[in-house]
């Protein structure tokens, strides 16, 4: 019996091309193996006329060219593809934070004794997850032929990692019935996985809904790809100061910068608009979603 470890579907693709599973595993050096890593089926190429990509730059001065590794190829073409197929709208929203920033203060020494990190992210994977309880249709995909609906009983949620090797986007599993301090566990386990490449593809699928966080780089506002088969994606950028008037005088505020992009076949605006309004509450008074 093989000690690689691979997903089915991985096994069955592999066998469909042909591919020595243990023989490239000991070409890559590596015990865990996804679709990405079979390197004989190319991405789907890109629909339409590309002819104006076909260009010498090198007639215009100095380039260098640079490999897209197998993993950002199959990246590329699966965003490409979901880009292209998905009617998707953007829907920006401020989050305050000043509840959150106080208790994540309150709660610095047991973060220090328990030997965890309790980043904001955290209460926003916490609150996200409460919120596609109440909103079934958010924890939901549509079926292939987008005639049908399919509403889970389960609330994963995803997160989008940037390695070294690319974006990958390993999930916490049932994250509405997980308290701050498992899902800061589970947070800081994943993270440091998919960093090292030790995420299993297992690991990596069936989430409700996946959270792209650039608050570690920057940015105002952006606007994520809809990962299929999910309807929707969460992105958050950097927490900004923002001047709240409390009658005549100007209050400095913490806000986190929401954008929540959705696929307009299953959600429209105003499921959007209440959604992410449940959201910005959840967050605006964290105690809320720990009882």
């Amino acid at each position: 019996m093989s000690d690689i470890i691979a997903s089915p579907s991985t096994r069955r693709k592999a066998l469909e091309q042909g591919v020595d599973l243990d023989a490239r595993a000991r070409e890559l050096g590596r015990k865990t193996m996804g679709p990405e890593d079979l390197g004989t089926s190319a991405p789907a190429a890109p629909t339409g006329d590309t002819s104006y990509w076909d260009v010498d730059h090198a007639a215009y001065g100095p380039v260098t060219h640079e490999p897209m590794s197998r993993f950002a190829q199959v990246a590329a073409a699966n965003l490409g593809a979901a880009n292209a197929l998905i009617p998707q709208v953007t829907h920006h929203d401020r989050a305050d934070l000043r509840a959150v920033d106080a208790l994540r203060q309150r709660l610095k020494p047991e973060a220090q004794a328990r030997g965890r990190k309790l980043t904001t992210l955290v209460f926003q994977i916490a609150a996200l997850a409460r919120c596609l309880r109440a909103f079934p249709r958010f924890n939901a995909s549509l079926s292939a032929d987008g005639k049908t609906l399919i509403l889970k009983e389960y609330v994963h949620i995803g997160i989008a990692v940037d390695t070294p090797h690319g974006l990958m986007v390993p999930v916490i599993r049932d994250a509405d019935t997980k308290g701050l301090w498992e899902i800061a566990a589970d947070l800081a386990d994943l993270a440091a996985r998919a960093g090292a490449r030790k995420i299993k593809p297992d690991e990596m699928g069936g989430a409700s809904m996946t959270i792209s966080n650039l608050g570690g780089i920057g940015g105002t506002a952006f606007t994520p790809i809809v990962n299929p088969p999910e309807l929707a994606i969460l992105g958050i950028t950097r927490t900004e100061i923002v001047t709240v008037w409390d009658g005549d005088s100007p209050r400095p505020v913490p806000m986190a910068p929401l954008d929540l992009s959705y696929d307009h076949r299953a959600l429209n605006g105003a499921d959007a608009a209440r959604f992410m309004s449940h959201l910005t509450q959840l967050l605006a008074d964290p105690r809320r979603m720990m009882v």
